[in-house]
C-alpha cells in the first residue's frame, strides 16, 4: 500500500509540475485561466480563487490548465486567441520545458546523494580479459561506441549490453589524443535469464575510474544523464515505430505505478528499508518519466502540446491563423485516438499486473 501512494505521489508531482509550467507561462501572458485541475474525470475538490477554478479530479493520469479562447473563439481581450503567435507558443511548450527541467532537479538530488559515481574511463582490467587484449587499455576514456557517443556509464553499459557478438568499434581518449579502436572483443556467455529472448549475455571485463563528488562534477553529470536519458527515450521510440518494440511493450499510468512500486518493494529487506538507495532509485525512475513526459508531450501528435505548436508554426509562417474549427477537429479526433490507445494500453497494464 506504501508503495502505490509513493508512486502516485511521485506521478502526481510531475503531472502538477507539467500542469503549473502552462499556468504560469499563461498567467505570465496575461491569460485568463478558467480551471487549473489534477487528475482526470469528476471532480474530488473544487474551489474557485479569483478568476481560476481548481480541481482535483478522480483519476490520476493526468491534468489540465484550461484557458479562455484556447479550442474556441473568444472575444476577451485576456483569450489565448488573441494573444501574439510567440507568447501561444512559449504557453504550449511551458509544461514540457518543466518536465524537462523537473527531470535534471531530479538527477541533481540523486547524484549529490552520492560520494562517487561511475565515469567512462577504465581504471582496471579483469585476468586474461578480452577487451584489453583486443586494444583497449587502462586509462582509456571511452567516448564513443559502435557511433554512439557515450555521455556517462549507462550509455556505456546500454551499448555493450544491447549488443549481440561481442565486438565493437570504440573510439577512445588517450594520453589526449583521440584514438579509433577496431574489433574490441568481449566474452559472451549464456543467458540464464531465457525469458529475455537471449541466449548469451555480454560480459563486462573491466572496471571504470569512479569520480569523487563536486559542485562541478554534480552538475556535468547531471546535464550528461540529462541528455542520455532524453537521447534513451528517442532511441526506445524509434525502435517502437522500426518494430523492435511491439505496442504491447508500452506502459500507462498503471504500469508506471507499478514499476515504482516494484522498485520501493526491492529496496524492502527482513532489515528493513534502505531509504537512501530507495530515494535514489526512486529519482532516477521519476527523472526517466519526468524527462519521458516532457519528450512526448513535444511529438507532432494532434492533441499534445507538440500538435498545437505545429499548427502555431504554420499561422506564423502564413501570417495567418488556422480555421478553428478545423484545427479543433483534429485535435479531437487525436485526442480520441490517444484515449483508446491508453485505454489499451492501460488494460494491458493490468493484465500484466495481474499475471
Amino acid at each position: 500500500m506504501v508503495s502505490i501512494i509513493i508512486a502516485i505521489l511521485v506521478f502526481g508531482i510531475i503531472i502538477i509540475v507539467h500542469e503549473f509550467g502552462h499556468f504560469i507561462a499563461a498567467k505570465k501572458s496575461g491569460v485568463r485561466v478558467n480551471e487549473f485541475a489534477i487528475g482526470m474525470g469528476p471532480k474530488l475538490l473544487s474551489k474557485q480563487y479569483g478568476e481560476t477554478r481548481y480541481s482535483l479530479r478522480l483519476l490520476p493520469i493526468g491534468g489540465f490548465c484550461s484557458m479562455e479562447g484556447e479550442d474556441q473563439s473568444s472575444d476577451d481581450e485576456r483569450a489565448f486567441c488573441r494573444k501574439s503567435v510567440i507568447k501561444r507558443i512559449i504557453i504550449v511548450i511551458a509544461g514540457a520545458l518543466m518536465n524537462l527541467i523537473l527531470g535534471f532537479i531530479f538527477i541533481v538530488v540523486m547524484i549529490s546523494l552520492t560520494d562517487t559515481y561511475a565515469s567512462t574511463t577504465v581504471l582496471w582490467f579483469e585476468e586474461n580479459a578480452s577487451s584489453q587484449s583486443s586494444g583497449l587499455k587502462v586509462g582509456d576514456k571511452v567516448v564513443n561506441i559502435n557511433g554512439m557517443h557515450i555521455f556517462t556509464d549507462t550509455d556505456f553499459a546500454y551499448q555493450l549490453q544491447s549488443d549481440k557478438d561481442g565486438v565493437f568499434d570504440m573510439t577512445v581518449i588517450r594520453d589526449g589524443d583521440k584514438k579509433n579502436l577496431k574489433n574490441i572483443k568481449f566474452t559472451m556467455t549464456k543467458s540464464a535469464n531465457s525469458s529475455s529472448g537471449r541466449s548469451s549475455s555480454l560480459h563486462i571485463d573491466f572496471k571504470v575510474k569512479p569520480i569523487e563528488r563536486s559542485f562541478k562534477s554534480v552538475v556535468s553529470q547531471s546535464w550528461r544523464r540529462s541528455v542520455s536519458y532524453s537521447r534513451l527515450i528517442w532511441i526506445s521510440l524509434g525502435d517502437l515505430l522500426t518494430g523492435q518494440y511491439k505496442i504491447n511493450d508500452l506502459s500507462g499510468p498503471v504500469g508506471i505505478v507499478s514499476a515504482i512500486s516494484d522498485v520501493v518493494s526491492n529496496e524492502t529487506t527482513d532489515r528493513g528499508i534502505n531509504w537512501i538507495e530507495l530515494f535514489q532509485n526512486l529519482l532516477s525512475m521519476a527523472a526517466l518519466i519526468s524527462i519521458n513526459v516532457g519528450i512526448f508531450n513535444l511529438l507532432p501528435l494532434p492533441a499534445l502540446d507538440g500538435g498545437r505548436l505545429i499548427f502555431l508554426i504554420i499561422e506564423g509562417i502564413r501570417r495567418k491563423p488556422v480555421s478553428p474549427e478545423k484545427e479543433g477537429v483534429v485535435h479531437f479526433v487525436g485526442l480520441a485516438l490517444l484515449m483508446m490507445l491508453m485505454i489499451y494500453v492501460t488494460f494491458n497494464d493490468v493484465i500484466k499486473l495481474i499475471n
